[in-house]
């Protein structure tokens, strides 16, 4: 009979959790969060909590924040063995995301969930994490890796963030002030983000392509992994410079469910369809899904990561000054009075 005080029972590593690789995961972040530093950080990696505290510029500051996955293109990463991209996605989903309402990123947390863990993969994931939140300009302060046996298949994991920045009260993008006339600019994106992967595998199960091929002078497994750009920078610049009455970060629904979320009833984006080439990447898709036009606009951001709503008299040095950042710009279309039973977006 064992003394009550003996270790004769069970531990966590029976349970099959690596608390060493844990340790060796946090000493691994580290380099990587401290990268992203900037003002307002006053605790991050290895606390409870994480602390930030907000710039003393904002006189009347509202706190904006926003959540979001990488969705299907995860199953994508475990297939091509290639996680290098995934964290930036999972930053640019949701700093995008709070982008739109004249949010500048301030911190970033992330959430990491395996059944096993691999601490260079992991280590691979978080420093695309960090590298996406220095181009965004928001600091990586903390998060959760969570070990769960039997949660997860060999070699899988899930992904979460939370990103929180801020925008004056007085300077919050809401659309109220989008009227008829006013042009729709459209940004470039970088292939097809994080959104449609779900057809994209479907597609890829069916053409059975060599993923190692090369594509345009890269190999067809980088070009459907390229990451989720991120529109911060050069959108924060571009607001101080002239008003900006709307953004519409082109995700799932694509560019004629998103742009309608920032537009009043009575009011219809028209958008035309030879303002922009359709990239590669997707005339690939759609010839080898052979998917209708219509449904490549609804699942697919089809070349075209973020709308900008500016006036007729503040376009052309919209598209100068973004251009100047580096963005591609393309002159998608106008807003005008909504017919009876028309949809918010039209692309025609």
């Amino acid at each position: 009979m064992s003394h009550p005080n003996e270790t004769s029972g069970l531990s966590y590593r029976d349970a099959g959790v690596d608390i060493e690789a844990g340790d060796a995961l946090v000493e691994a972040i580290k380099p990587f969060a401290k990268k992203t530093l900037r003002d307002g950080v006053l605790g991050g990696i290895g606390g409870f909590g994480a602390l930030f505290e907000v710039p003393k510029r904002y006189k009347e500051p509202v706190l904006v924040s926003g959540t979001d996955g990488v969705g299907t293109k995860l199953k994508l990463a475990f297939t091509l063995n290639k996680h290098d991209t995934v964290g930036q996605d999972l930053v640019a989903m949701s700093v995008n995301d709070i982008l739109v309402q004249g949010a500048e990123p301030l911190f970033f947390l992330d959430y990491f969930a395996c059944g096993k863990l691999d601490v260079a993969t992991a280590a691979t994931v978080v420093k695309g994490i960090a590298q996406g939140c220095e181009l965004a300009g928001c600091a990586l302060i903390g998060g959760e890796t969570a070990e769960m046996p039997s949660m997860y298949p060999d070699g899988e994991y899930d992904l979460a963030g939370f990103a929180v920045g801020a925008v004056e009260k007085s300077k919050i993008i809401d659309g109220t002030t989008i009227v008829p006339g006013d042009v729709v600019l459209g940004l470039a994106s970088s292939g097809a983000h994080s959104n449609g992967y779900s057809l994209v595998r479907k597609i890829i199960d069916v053409a059975k392509p060599d993923l190692d091929a090369d594509f345009h002078g890269q190999p067809l497994r980088d070009v459907l992994m390229a990451p989720t750009r991120i529109y911060v920078k050069p959108l924060l610049a571009l607001m101080q410079a002239l008003p900006v009455k709307g953004m519409a970060h082109i995700t799932g629904g694509g560019i004629v469910e998103n742009i309608p979320r920032v537009l009043q009833d009575h009011l219809t984006a028209d958008i035309k369809q030879d303002a922009w080439t359709l990239p590669p990447l997707f005339q690939w898709l759609q010839a080898h899904g052979k998917v209708a036009d219509a449904e490549m606009h609804r699942v697919f951001n089809c070349g075209i990561g973020m709308a900008v709503i500016v006036s007729a008299a503040d376009a052309d040095a919209a598209v100068k000054h973004l251009e100047a950042s580096g963005e591609t710009v393309y002159r998608l279309g106008t807003i005008r009075e909504r017919k009876e039973g028309e949809a918010q977006t039209i692309v025609s």
